[in-house]
């Protein structure tokens, strides 16, 4: 590393900028990019760290690695805000604030132009025309609202293709959670008005539609109609369920999203909640990556610039601190949502009682966080000592096959760091030599050749190499890991092998490990750790096996007809989906595929189809 030289690189460009707003990036020695940042002005910008002489130990640290620098400048500083936001999501920097385990939310969505809308859920781009609801903080919380407005409204929540070929009402409408347009079991307009009444609850309208629904109730009372009466309480209750679970909240919060910020131990949690049509429609936590030094109010203002990247905007963003940006921040979002976004720090007493709230959660989520952590540390900690390793170990992998004499092999791999199980690193490998298949110790051998080589060849990614390997087998798996790795060049990356006692029973297992077996007591923690790392392990390539074998088994419906070749089965699993979906389409709708004709169409509909 060299100070002088990464400012002198920074010193020689500045002559050739123009004074525009944009975005920089500095890169290291491998063009690996290490920093963006933006500048309304970037010389001056860039002048500041070949100037100071007092800059952070950080910044130093990375002006010494850095190699080259690369600029692009746009029309205003709140373009160059949305750009830094979405270089820094896509590559990373090591030295920027980093939004982790970011993802898209949960909307719920019923069509508008349909005939007989659905009610369902969806991520991603909002396509289709309609109303759509949210965010909602998870699938869980998504499902549940989705469960609760059943009750309520009855809309049918099967897709096109069941909804067409029913030709009898499934359960859901014996147990009052469906109406059954199916087969007519409600006229078009009732079930427009359950379908209005639905969209008129989710935007907060619900005093109304209570209110309707009681004096329903009571006619249908006084007319003996018990029946109808019975269902309308019933759906009375499913609506004050739903209200006092999403505790409609006395800041007439109407589209609004709450993020407050708590930091401890060089650490940080940020939660969301989400405000819609005066509910709270969820919360969710982030671990932002930063310098341990970093002050909060970057922090905040960083996330924001990425969490929004690729998420709509609310009206109102209510903070629980000042943050750098506000201003820019603000005016890049409403130029980009067409409206206008207000980004404050909570001020009155309603408002900050919400804040505190999300404060106060941040904070929990955040000693839990820093708990799990350091128990995590210890257990892998105590692991290293258990088997004499000579490395710090941060990162495990844990490797797995999974088949059924020899069909839909897979190989799994998960990881386990200091934070937990770590989901975005888990892998599956779908056996591709046929000569291996069945094979335990070739599956494995073919894995492990797989993932190190492809690691060794990409540069960028050896450094996500795990400290130590767990693999799940006896002696002979380990031999053939230690062989394939050795092969590698991977001599000292360390393999643990865990094989099961003679009754395969739990707390009699053996384990491999640089020619020695080991065993500990039933009681020994290192055990228990273990044995819960094998076990999801075995979950993950047990569920990925079976998916596998499902979807294979779908497949081959179709492969049993003569005259369906490769074409034609694109085309159909295209146009329906599955190849389930395909042996309930009607023949009509078989028809309307193209590249399928009347007479192909036929012979589909009746290998599904006759008696």
């Amino acid at each position: 590393m060299n100070l002088q030289k990464g400012k002198e690189i920074i010193r020689q460009k500045i002559p050739n900028l123009t004074k525009s707003p944009g975005v920089y990036k500095m890169l290291g020695e491998k063009n690996e990019i290490l920093y963006v940042g933006k500048a309304r002005n970037i010389p001056n910008r860039l002048k500041s760290y070949v100037a100071d002489s007092n800059l952070p130990i950080r910044t130093e640290r990375m002006l010494s690695l850095t190699r080259k620098l690369e600029t692009t400048t746009t029309s205003n500083e709140s373009e160059a805000l949305l750009l830094e936001a979405n270089l820094i999501k896509k590559h990373k920097p090591r030295f920027n604030i980093l939004l982790r385990d970011d993802k898209s939310f949960p909307y719920i969505f019923i069509g508008e132009k349909d005939k007989w809308p659905q009610l369902t859920k969806l991520r991603g781009k909002k396509s289709r025309n309609g109303y759509y609801f949210g965010p909602f903080a998870s699938v869980g919380s998504a499902n549940w609202t989705i469960k609760i407005l059943q009750k309520i409204f009855l809309l049918r929540v099967c897709d096109d293709t069941v909804f067409r070929n029913r030709d009898r009402a499934c359960i859901l409408y014996q147990i009052r959670r469906c109406s059954a347009p199916c087969v007519g079991k409600i006229e078009e307009n009732n079930y427009k008005n359950l379908v209005q009444n639905a969209v008129d609850f989710i935007s907060g309208k619900s005093q109304k539609i209570q209110k309707n629904l009681s004096e329903e109730m009571e006619k249908a009372s006084d007319d003996l109609d018990y029946e109808k009466a019975a269902i309308l309480r019933d759906r009375i209750k499913a609506l004050t369920q739903i209200q006092s679970s999403q505790k409609i909240n006395q800041t007439n919060l109407i589209e609004a999203d709450v993020i407050s910020i708590f930091k401890e131990s060089g650490r940080t949690c940020v939660q969301v909640f989400f405000f819609r049509s005066k509910q709270n429609w969820g919360n969710q936590a982030y671990f932002p990556k930063h310098d341990p030094d970093e002050k909060e109010s970057k922090i905040l203002s960083s996330f924001l610039g990425q969490f929004y990247e690729n998420k709509s905007v609310p009206k109102l963003v209510l903070l629980n601190q000042e943050i750098e940006d506000k201003k820019l921040l603000e005016t890049a979002f409403s130029d980009r949502e067409k409206k206008e976004i207000v980004i404050k720090d909570a001020k009155t007493k309603d408002e900050k009682i919400v804040s505190n709230m999300a404060e106060k959660n941040a904070k929990q989520t955040l000693t839990q966080k820093i708990l799990e952590t350091e128990s995590n540390s210890k257990l892998i900690d105590n692991l290293a000592d258990k088997f004499n390793l000579k490395f710090n170990v941060n990162l495990i992998e844990v490797y797995d096959n999974s088949h059924i004499q020899g069909s839909d092999s897979v190989g799994a791999l998960i990881a386990f760091g200091k934070e937990g199980f770590v989901k975005k690193r888990y892998r599956k490998f779908n056996i591709k030599s046929d000569s291996v298949k069945g094979d335990d110790y070739g599956m494995m051998k073919e894995v492990l050749k797989r993932r190190f080589s492809r690691a060794l060849k990409d540069e960028s990614s050896t450094k996500a190499l795990p400290d130590l390997i767990l693999v799940d087998g006896g002696k002979g798996q380990y031999s053939v890991s230690r062989e394939t790795l050795n092969d590698l060049g991977l001599h000292e990356l360390p393999i643990i092998a865990i094989a099961k006692g003679k009754n395969r029973n739990a707390g009699d297992e053996t384990f491999f490990h640089d020619s020695k077996s080991i065993k500990f007591k039933k009681n020994d923690p290192a055990l228990f750790f273990l044995q819960r790392l094998r076990d999801e392990a075995h979950r993950f390539a047990i569920s990925t096996h079976r998916a596998k074998r499902r979807k294979n088994l779908s497949k081959s419906l179709l492969d049993q007809i003569s005259g369906i070749g490769r074409n034609r089965k694109r085309a159909l699993l295209n146009h329906f989906g599955s190849a389930k979906s395909v042996e309930s389409a009607s023949f009509e709708d078989l028809k309307s595929v193209d590249g399928i004709e009347y007479k192909v169409a036929k012979k589909i509909h009746d290998f599904f189809h006759e008696k």
